[in-house]
């Protein structure tokens, strides 16, 4: 305080003291004040304040969850459906196909005059290189069939509708319309969002490990990169086969079979003289099998219609129990996915349907004054029988 300076020149006051002195007094009693003021202001502003009290959680009737699972619930059913209409309809393009290569390719090449020939001369190599006492000529030209029908029906069609490709698209499909539906849900019930998202993570959309919830599999963008779905997937077409590799041979298989059987039957006379050829080699082979051509040729060109009868009611059997293995059965055909996510939600959500519905105690039964008390007319009852 010594730098302030408190005058007033010509002023001097009665009693010896000058104003000046007054007034530097004052001054000082002001600014001590002041910075008491400041410090306790400060301390105020240090002084932490009470956190504040957060709104209690939203209690959420149980009867709320129950319409809202049962909400959930039928938008999964509601999803599956147009699913369901997406993967038939690809299939049955998946089959046409089948149908049309079918046709312009293997049947063609198979009941054709040389390749019948050139499997006459096949069976005759499985003859001469079997056993004694064995005869794998059928088994291994039925595999040989099948190889054929692989490279030339399955595998192309599978580069343009694959099955398994066909699974994932109606699996996402349903899972896309199960989400959109999901904010709608619970906007309709008034629940928060976090309760929401909660009850999703609590319902089970996934089940083999590592497993999946339902906001899970919603919230993924894209869900093929969520590991639980993509070995979902994956072991889904390892069991369906569906682009003709594992049990997709076994179908075939069968048909091939029994062609080869019929084949090893009917070609007798070339299986012979391609063995014959074979055996003697040389210019004197080929004569041999050139003549069994020559006769072949019209004898086959008679048998050809039946022949392909046979084999397109054979091939067409083998194709009804493909499409009800790929299309209609729920554990590895194309909504083999929807089938199992749809499953895990219902079978989450099962526990809450079966609510205990609180019913209105009836109303008490009052007496008129005139008529007797109900126990009065049971014990008049009794009476009656009694005497009976």
């Amino acid at each position: 305080m010594g730098g302030l300076q408190c005058s007033f020149p010509g002023f001097a006051p009665a009693g010896g003291r000058s104003p000046a002195s007054a007034s530097c007094a004052v001054a000082i009693a002001d600014l001590r004040w002041l910075f008491v003021v400041l410090l306790v202001a400060l301390a105020g502003c240090a002084t932490p304040q009470p956190p504040r009290e957060l709104p209690p959680p939203v209690e959420i009737p149980e009867s709320t969850w129950w319409r809202v699972d049962n909400d959930i619930a039928a938008a999964s059913l509601a999803a599956a459906e147009p699913a369901g209409d997406h993967a038939r309809s690809r299939m049955e393009s998946w089959r046409g196909r089948v149908r049309a290569l079918t046709e312009s390719d293997f049947i063609p090449w198979f009941t054709g005059y040389w390749t019948q020939q050139w499997l006459a001369i096949k069976v005759a190599w499985y003859k001469l290189g079997a056993e004694e006492g064995s005869d794998p000529a059928v088994d291994r030209l039925a595999a040989y069939l099948q190889e054929q029908y692989d490279e030339r029906v399955l595998e192309p069609v599978a580069r343009e509708i694959d099955p398994d490709a066909v699974r994932g698209e109606a699996t996402m499909l349903y899972i896309r319309i199960l989400g959109e539906q999901l904010p709608v849900i619970q906007r309709r019930h008034g629940v928060p969002q976090a309760a929401f998202d909660r009850r999703l993570q609590d319902i089970p959309a996934i089940a083999p490990a590592p497993g999946a919830s339902l906001y899970q599999i919603v919230h993924t963008d894209p869900v093929d990169k969520l590991p639980a779905y993509a070995a979902l997937l994956s072991r889904f077409a390892k069991g369906a086969g569906g682009a003709g590799e594992g049990p997709a041979e076994a179908r075939i298989s069968p048909v091939a079979k029994r062609a080869s059987e019929n084949m090893v039957a009917r070609l007798g006379p070339a299986v012979g003289a391609s063995a014959a050829a074979a055996a003697v080699g040389g210019v004197a082979g080929m004569v041999i099998s050139l003549g069994a051509a020559g006769f072949g040729a019209i004898a086959h060109e008679k048998e050809r219609p039946e022949i392909e009868a046979q084999l397109r009611e054979s091939l067409d059997a083998a194709l009804g129990d493909m499409w009800r293995s790929l299309v209609e059965d729920p554990a590895s055909g194309v909504m083999a996915g929807v089938h199992h996510i749809s499953g895990q939600i219902a079978g989450g959500l099962a526990s809450s349907f079966a609510q205990p519905v609180e019913l209105e105690a009836p109303p008490t039964e009052i007496s008129l004054p005139d008529e007797p008390s109900p126990a009065g007319n049971d014990h008049g009852d009794e009476g009656v029988r009694d005497d009976r």
